[in-house]
């Protein structure tokens, strides 16, 4: 039986180890912290609970995969719940509008809402990818990028020397449309001028498939599949830091760790590899994405209705979202903000019309310097610096034989979608023991 060693138990090392195991791959998981899901994870304090990272997915269907090919379907474990509005925005000219997913024709409508006109606008960009959203996910999303049996199509796409802020330019002549498109990357720690352009199609993702929710907060999926990790048998070591990939005769051959060496057959990282000195220098060019200052808050008493997202343009940026769980009467929202903060988030928050002071019970700060220390890297993963961190960033094979990546350090990128895909582009290279 082959021994497959993951270094990692972010979604990304859960989601590689519960595939190989089902391909009868005898599986250890190694974390360095007491508990399994990383940035997927939860924060709990006082009763309350909130999301450590995503609370909503795009692609669920990466999801559903990721479980029937592991074992039991997910809507056995638990139930990925449509949002109807992927997210509100509030722009600083006080206009605001409520982004839906799921259906042209409802963005059209919301879009004419700002200004009659800008819902064709809207849907004329986002169908202009369409073609990009075929082509990548059939020869890089859905299977191991390989130059030379890719499309020449694709190849081109991929590769295009257009970044995103230039295509907003010419197609977007509305700036809050402009900051709509834009606010994926931008929230990520993404400059628009270094993204390629054909990342704009996250956009006709998120028009065709819509966003996804779980009842209770998406931490949720770390404890099941936490589970499914246990049901398959993989071997799972907590508490325990990996120093090292050891490599012999050209090839991996051990994991290197606090509590000694483990024999590999192959070896996924999932991550952050600038940690791992055998894979540190294939990646000295890329720079992590910086994650937001972030803010959990256990509210109490008459709290605001809030939707489950609220984007408040400007400088500093600020996010409102909603989830997790809460003692009766309570709530648990978090504040995410990006740009200049040069007062404390929650009055930010005040200045842009919500006032939640009055019923803060509970607060957790997390800095974006906490948040790495925490989980060992960047949970946005590489930063976009242009076309080239395609090359830069580690693909699904390693140049280190024996060795794969798999997570938000990897291809095909950060997001639960994208992390789920890189795991199953790990299980389809390594292949049944």
């Amino acid at each position: 039986m082959s021994r497959a060693v993951v270094i990692g138990g972010g979604f990304g090392g859960m989601a590689s180890a519960a595939r190989l195991a089902k391909l009868g791959h005898e599986v250890t998981l190694v974390e360095r912290l007491p508990r399994l899901g990383g940035a997927m994870g939860t924060v709990e304090k006082d009763g309350f609970t909130w999301d450590a990272g995503p609370s909503a997915t795009l692609l669920p269907a990466v999801v559903r995969d990721l479980f029937r090919k592991s074992g039991r379907p997910l809507e056995r474990e638990l139930d990925l719940v449509p949002q109807p509005i992927i997210r509100t925005h509030h722009f600083e000219d006080d206009t605001r509008v409520e982004l839906p997913g799921g259906s042209r024709a409802a963005q059209i409508t919301a879009l004419d809402g700002l200004r009659p006109g800008l819902g064709d606008q809207w849907a004329s960009y986002v169908e202009a990818f369409a073609d990009d959203w075929e082509a990548i996910r059939r020869d890089h999303l859905e299977r191991p990028w390989i130059p030379e049996v890719a499309s020449k199509e694709t190849t081109t796409r991929i590769f295009t020397r257009e970044m995103l802020a230039k295509r907003l330019k010419k197609s977007l002549k509305d700036d809050r449309l402009r900051l709509l498109a834009a606010h994926p990357f931008v929230f990520d720690g993404h400059d628009p001028r270094d993204v390629p352009a054909w990342m704009g199609m996250v956009s006709y993702v998120e028009q065709r498939f819509g966003a996804w929710s779980i009842e209770g907060g998406f931490g949720r999926l770390s404890d099941v599949l936490a589970q499914r990790l246990a049901t398959r048998k993989v071997t799972v070591l907590l508490d325990t830091q990996v120093t090292d990939i050891v490599v012999r005769g050209g090839r991996a051959v051990a994991v290197a760790t606090s509590a000694g060496e483990l024999d590999a057959d192959v070896v996924v990282c999932a991550v952050d590899p600038r940690g791992l000195p055998a894979l540190a220098s294939h990646v000295r060019r890329t720079m992590p994405a910086i994650p937001p200052v972030v803010c959990h808050l256990g509210l109490s008493g008459d709290v605001p209705d809030l939707p489950p997202e609220s984007v408040f343009h400007g400088d500093p940026m600020l996010v409102l979202r909603t989830g997790g769980t809460a003692p009766d009467g309570g709530k648990a929202v978090t504040i995410l903000a990006r740009g200049l903060l040069a007062e404390d988030v929650v009055l930010g928050l005040v200045r842009k019309g919500i006032n939640l002071r009055p019923f803060v019970e509970v607060r957790v700060d997390r800095s974006p310097k906490t948040q790495v220390e925490l989980w060992g890297g960047s949970p946005m993963g590489v930063l976009w610096q242009g076309r080239n961190t395609l090359k830069e960033r580690l693909s699904t094979r390693t140049p280190v034989p024996g060795v794969y990546a798999a997570g938000s350090h990897a291809t095909p990128g950060a997001g639960v979608p994208f992390v789920g895909l890189s795991a199953a582009l790990v299980a389809q290279e390594i292949g049944p023991a």
